[in-house]
């Protein structure tokens, strides 16, 4: 084994990095990569155009303006959510889709948010002031929080713009980020749920694919359509074979800076058990889908995001579990690890990092399954439940909100207030037979892992798990926006007068959820943010080139060329499909779900350019979030939009390559092409197309 991890090591240090790697921030983009491999060089005003154009969605995914008239792009699996909640039994948007003829069509979206970014500020030097030597990681924690509630309340005071304070590099940096927000979102357009997700779950991160998955919406401000110079135009033609293109978006999460100690717990303990639950809970919604078409309409965005889940934790834990991966992440860490320790000044500020984490992540492990069950957030495992949800944030809201700014917990920091309450009084539809199945089965999950703690007991109250959660669920008056508006308007004295059992619950277990939380946050998190602030440094000191940050569902810039590849089987896969390929595709299974071709795109088949290009691929570095990224040319024209990766680009959670890794795209001339033949959305393609 030592050999193995010497020899690896030796390729390591003597190849060059990947030159499309790389989730770039928009304020250090990758200048010198670009220029060396595809000599382009894009301006500062080319890249603020296209930071400006680009849309970050608040139900997870990325968009882009592409009209001066606020009309926006994403993918239907992104827009999902609004379509879900939008529809009724007599109108079920996401299988027959949506098509607003006029701005008075236009139908708004229930809790959506759309985020701009304007401006980035690095605040490094003031985050990390606040903690001084000698701090115990308590005192360090709270001071840390402080000023960044702090940096965050004075921008939204000043510029009057949502104000994050995002940590980079796992805390090796912090940098402000300023957000243009839009909350008046309606739905202009969307396909039928059968070409958006054709090949459905099978296809799910495969390649050749054949999807339209895209949906448009609109923002609006003061009722009006929002105005804007920074949009970008739609290319009639997209992208051709070998081009330079380039991804805008907000990819969620990576953990490529992660250390070998933390990536076997992570491949031991994390996704080992995230892949039980999603099982179950695939199973759970599987088998109420399939009680009634109603049923499967009202599972159908929860089902949907838990089948995508599976697949990509299967993935990462594939990655983790093939011993080149993992040999080749361990000799990467011994090469750092070696430059550090053989420079006597490196060695004395970084050297312990590792061992610090490797300690750090043992103690994470031991809590790690009870924290999940109740949870850290607005959320717990042990309540699969919209309802539980709102009555956690009301509990927790009024406490906060009591307390000064600076000592609040994060996700009721003044500046993300607005946001909070948008989705604690949405008018969404909740529906009291799904929040019973859900919250049954993880009150069922959470007894058979602790079926001995006395806190389950209380929660259960001598009942089965089925049973108590139809007397929560029956019995709570939460499913009214106005109950929840009096309970936080009332304040800590409603709260603790309410007899709703949602809301009691909720009380009932916060103890011992902030408990835990104070104690990761204390003890695990801050020491790890500044073990992981070494750590990063030392691949600084020890690289001599520019390195992007893990992401962290802000937007980021990256680059790739369109191109095919061949598999680990020897296929080879086009750069490009097209229409004809989606019927010949249909016809080989019958045109039966999961491939089954609309009626649309049946009756006008004649009528198509057949030849037209409507998915391709590129070698430009995503994870999930990148959903609905617009894909631009050199000339910061939308070319395409990203809507999935393939099956060996999982392991881009944790490593990238890319011999066989690529993002899968729609081409927006096989978009227009469906817009004007298919659906004859003519007021669409003329928005799109004007100069």
């Amino acid at each position: 084994m030592r050999k193995t991890i010497i020899s690896i090591l030796l390729v390591l240090l003597a190849l060059p990095v990947a030159a499309d790697e790389g989730m770039w921030l928009f304020n250090r983009p990758p200048l010198q990569q670009l220029k060396a491999k595809y000599g382009f060089e894009p301006t500062p005003q080319w890249l603020e155009h296209l930071q400006k154009a680009s849309v970050r969605f608040n139900s997870g995914g990325s968009g882009s303006f592409v009209s001066p008239n606020g009309l926006t792009i994403t993918n239907h699996h992104v827009g999902l959510d609004c379509l879900a909640k939008l529809g009724t039994a007599q109108h079920d948007y996401v299988k027959t889709g949506f098509r607003a003829k006029t701005l008075k069509e236009e139908v708004p979206c229930h809790d959506l948010e759309l985020n701009v970014l304007m401006s980035m500020e690095d605040v490094t030097a003031r985050v990390n002031a606040a903690v001084t030597p000698g701090m115990s990681s308590a005192d360090a924690e709270r001071a840390r929080r402080a000023t960044m509630n702090a940096i965050e309340k004075e921008s939204l005071d000043k510029t009057g713009l949502r104000s994050d304070v995002v940590t980079l590099f796992q805390g090796g940096e912090y940098h402000l980020y300023r957000y243009k927000k839009y909350t008046d979102v309606r739905l202009v357009f969307a396909p039928e749920e059968s070409i958006a997700f054709f090949g459905g779950d099978p296809d799910n991160f495969e390649y050749p694919r054949f999807d339209l998955d895209i949906a448009f919406f609109r923002a609006y401000e003061n009722d009006k359509p929002v105005k804007t110079d920074d949009y970008l135009p739609f290319s009639p033609t997209g992208p051709t074979e070998n081009e330079l293109v380039f991804v805008s978006g907000n990819p969620g999460g990576t953990e490529r800076l992660k250390t070998v100690a933390e990536l076997e717990f992570i491949r031991d303990l994390r996704l080992p058990f995230t892949l039980d639950f999603m099982r179950r809970r695939e199973v759970l919604l599987n088998i109420y889908a399939k009680r009634s078409a109603e049923n499967a309409r009202r599972a159908e965005d929860f089902l949907r995001g838990v089948e995508n889940s599976r697949k990509v934790y299967l993935g990462q834990i594939g990655g983790l579990q093939d011993p080149s991966l993992f040999a080749a992440k361990n000799a990467d860490e011994m090469a750092v690890r070696m430059k550090v320790g053989a420079d006597p000044q490196l060695a004395s500020q970084y050297g312990d990092a590792w061992s610090q984490i490797a300690i750090l992540t043992e103690k994470n492990r031991q809590s790690y399954v009870e924290r999940w069950f109740l949870g850290t957030g607005n959320t717990a495992g042990a309540f699969y439940s919209d309802l539980f949800g709102k009555a956690r944030t009301i509990v927790r809201y009024v406490d906060e909100t009591a307390k000064p700014n600076a000592d609040r917990l994060r996700e009721f920091r003044e500046t993300n207030l607005e946001s909070l309450k948008q989705s604690l009084y949405s008018e969404a539809p909740i529906y009291a037979d799904l929040e019973i199945a859900k919250l049954a089965d993880s009150l069922a999950f959470w007894l058979e892992r602790f079926p001995n703690d006395p806190l389950v007991k209380q929660v259960l109250a001598g009942k089965a798990p089925l049973q108590r959660a139809t007397e929560l669920v029956n019995g709570s008056k939460l499913m009214s926006v106005a109950e929840r508006k009096r309970l936080v308007e009332g304040g800590p004295s409603a709260v603790a007068a309410s007899s709703d059992p949602m809301i009691q619950v909720a009380r009932l277990i916060d103890p011992r959820s902030r408990q835990l939380r104070k104690e990761f946050e204390e003890q695990v998190d801050e020491p790890l943010r500044q073990a992981y602030a070494k750590v990063a440094q030392a691949k600084f000191r020890t690289s001599g080139g520019a390195m992007a940050p893990d992401a962290t569902f802000t937007l980021r810039l990256s680059y790739g060329a369109v191109k095919g590849y061949s598999g680990p089987a020897g296929p080879s896969f086009p750069w490009v499909t097209t229409f004809a390929g989606a019927f010949q595709r249909a016809a080989e299974h019958q045109n039966m779900p999961p491939f089954d071709l609309p009626k649309t795109w049946l009756d006008a088949k004649p009528k198509l350019k057949l030849d037209t290009p409507l998915n391709f691929v590129a070698t430009a570095d995503i994870i999930g979030g990148n959903s609905g990224s617009p894909v631009t040319n050199r000339n910061n024209e939308f070319v395409g939009i990203v809507f999935d990766m393939n099956i060996p680009s999982l392991v881009y959670n944790f490593v990238w390559k890319e011999e066989d890794t690529r993002t899968v795209a729609v081409h927006s001339k096989g978009i227009l092409e469906a817009l004007r033949t298919i659906y004859g959305a003519t007021e669409l393609v003329n928005e799109l197309t004007k100069k």
